[in-house]
């Protein structure tokens, strides 16, 4: 299954959308203005999991401890864009995450 498109990482305050699987699967977060990656990982449960980036001050969910990515999505939302890839299990997904952070990891700002 392919890549879906960049969107909007919306605003939960303003009721916003979050467009990802309700599975496994792996997400990446980037910089709208420049292209340049952000952050990426995976879940259990992919839309679950997006829900926990912004800080539960900011509309987001609890489950997530690493506040310095948390708070730099929310400083930056507005200029932040996401995609998702859908997987048949974890395990996939974790194998896709560690190509990424082989293969381009050294781009991210928050490579882990």
């Amino acid at each position: 299954m392919p890549w879906s498109r960049w969107r909007p990482f919306p605003n939960p305050r303003q009721l916003g959308v979050l467009h990802a699987p309700v599975g496994p699967g792996v997400y990446d977060l980037r910089r709208r203005s420049t292209k340049k990656p952000v952050l990426f990982g995976i879940g259990a449960n992919v839309a679950a999991r997006l829900c926990t980036i912004l800080p539960e001050s900011k509309g987001g969910a609890a489950g997530r401890n690493n506040a310095k990515k948390r708070n730099y999505v929310a400083r930056h939302r507005n200029d932040i864009e996401y995609r998702t890839l859908a997987t048949k299990t974890r395990e996939e997904a974790a194998d896709i995450e560690r190509e990424i952070k082989r293969t381009r990891g050294h781009e991210y700002s928050f490579p882990t």
